[in-house]
């Protein structure tokens, strides 16, 4: 069987590379001219900054790509633990170094609100039991009604229908521990206070499996997984954008990918690994699509975006980690203008990256690579990115100089910025969203865009939008649930 991939994300590599060892025929059609999809590599001024996701978690699920083939991820790429975490910065000038050392963390915890100890332990085996039974559904797929049926006392036991927050806060009183334990859902582009407990979960699988880093970056990792797929005899073309999924009417199959260049490649099936929203509207003829129509998914919610700040200094800041998360003086209020109201707010939470505190081969000797993220409104809203991303830029440059990086404007030396319209325009991605469909509990499971079109049996999804969703295990995951799927036609 000859299978066409659209996409070289995570998600589709994860898929291509397994459908290889079943023996089929793969050809990854890249849009861009590097693999990676989101996890994009840019180069410049000898600075290189991972456009995309930076935290690997879950690592076993990369290993078990290299070792059904026989092979080993070390022999291709070196994953290193990262320690703290998070360091989690809050206005008052208090700082939360978040570690896998239960020890560590509640002698945090006792600095802060010694009271929430108690709590704390039991959210953390609250945790626990949500991992086990949400771990077990994250390459379970879910395209059949009875799917939802089998887990549907796990999710009334758990109390499914709790947003992340709302769980947390159970447990914890003090405010700044609460959006330390309740902040994870926004790395998969969900709100805590809307995003549904499962994502709790987050807190055991890094406490167990710990956060990780790719030397080189995670398009070092990138590159290994397509050093694999092409081991394995895939094709890849980059600069090779899909512009239709061509189907037969009759049969309501498909039967290959047209590029925008006018080539055609034939296929038994295909696999989507771009958005699911764009991939329907806009490659699937609208005859062919009964149940995924576009009034379907203008009704769906959307994942925020984000604005990304991607810049080298020439000097190190070396109290500043790996991961820093730089909460602003805004919590839920800030998370309601960015999902609810989808009105760009004047101040901000931040995360901010700096590999070079782990791998200083990212950056010139006696510089730092880093980049700066801030959760922004989707394109749903009346953000003028074309007028509003320099002064927003200058406002978030203005902030880290004022609070972490002294003097900051006067040591970037390089940069590249991107913002919603750069997820629209160059990713696809529908209104700009930075993790497509939004992980609300009404949007998870069955209720997600299916890993299999329900209109075209030959037609696959991995990727963010689809089951179980976005981030590297999420993803990853989905990839095997295809190739599952596939391998069982």
């Amino acid at each position: 069987m000859h299978v066409v991939v659209i996409g070289s994300g995570f998600g589709g590599l994860a898929a291509a590379i397994r459908l290889r060892q079943q023996g089929h025929d793969v050809t990854i059609v890249e849009k861009r001219d590097k693999p990676g999809g989101r996890a994009y590599v840019y180069e410049q001024d000898g600075f290189t900054f991972d456009g995309g996701p930076t935290i690997i978690t879950a690592p076993w699920l990369l290993a078990e790509l290299f070792e059904r083939s026989d092979r080993r991820l070390s022999d291709y790429v070196q994953l290193v633990p990262i320690d703290p975490f998070y360091n989690i910065r809050f206005e008052d000038g208090s700082v939360f170094r978040y570690t896998g050392n239960r020890a560590e963390v509640i002698e945090q915890i006792r600095r802060f609100a010694p009271d929430d100890v108690p709590g704390y332990l039991r959210f953390a085996d609250a945790t626990e039991r949500i991992f086990d039974a949400g771990m077990a559904l994250i390459d379970t797929p879910f395209d059949r009604m009875r799917d939802m049926l089998r887990v549907l006392p796990d999710l009334v036991r758990l109390r499914a229908d709790r947003s992340v927050a709302s769980f947390v806060n159970r447990y914890i009183t003090d405010p700044r521990l609460r959006q330390v334990f309740s902040f994870h859902p926004l790395l998969v582009g969900g709100n805590p206070f809307q995003s549904t407990s499962i994502y709790a979960l987050i807190h055991t699988l890094e406490q167990q499996w710990g956060v990780w880093f790719a030397m080189g970056g995670t398009g070092a990792l990138v590159r290994a997984l397509v050093a694999l797929f092409v081991e394995l005899g895939g094709t890849l073309h980059l600069n090779a954008e899909a512009a239709e999924i061509v189907c037969d009417r009759t049969e309501r199959r498909a039967t290959g990918v047209r590029l925008a260049n006018g080539v055609a490649i034939a296929a038994d099936a295909v696999v989507s690994n771009g958005d699911v929203a764009f991939t329907y509207t806009h490659l699937v003829p609208a005859a062919m699509r009964k149940t995924n129509t576009d009034r379907r998914y203008d009704r769906m919610r959307y994942s925020m975006s984000l604005f990304v700040l991607y810049f080298g200094t020439d000097r190190r800041y070396e109290d500043i980690a790996h991961h820093e998360i730089l909460m602003g003086p805004r919590y839920e209020a800030l998370l309601s203008d960015i999902f609810t109201e989808k009105r760009l707010a004047s101040d901000f939470s931040l995360y901010l990256h700096r590999p070079t505190a782990t791998d200083p081969s990212l950056a010139p000797p006696g510089c730092d690579s880093w980049y700066v993220l801030s959760p922004v409104p989707h394109l749903g809203g009346r953000t003028d990115w074309r007028t509003e991303a320099k002064p927003y830029r200058d406002r978030i440059v203005q902030y880290l100089e004022d609070r972490y990086l002294p003097d900051l404007s006067k040591h970037i030396v390089t940069e590249h910025m991107i913002h919603p319209l750069h997820f629209r325009d160059t990713l696809n991605s529908h209104l700009g969203s930075a993790f497509s469909v939004e992980p609300i509990l009404t949007q998870s499971a069955w209720f997600r865009p299916h890993n299999r079109s329900e209109d075209i049996p030959n037609l696959y999804f991995a990727g963010a939008g689809t089951h179980p969703g976005a981030g590297i295990p999420g993803v990853l995951s989905s990839g095997k649930i295809v190739a599952e799927m596939i391998g069982g036609a």
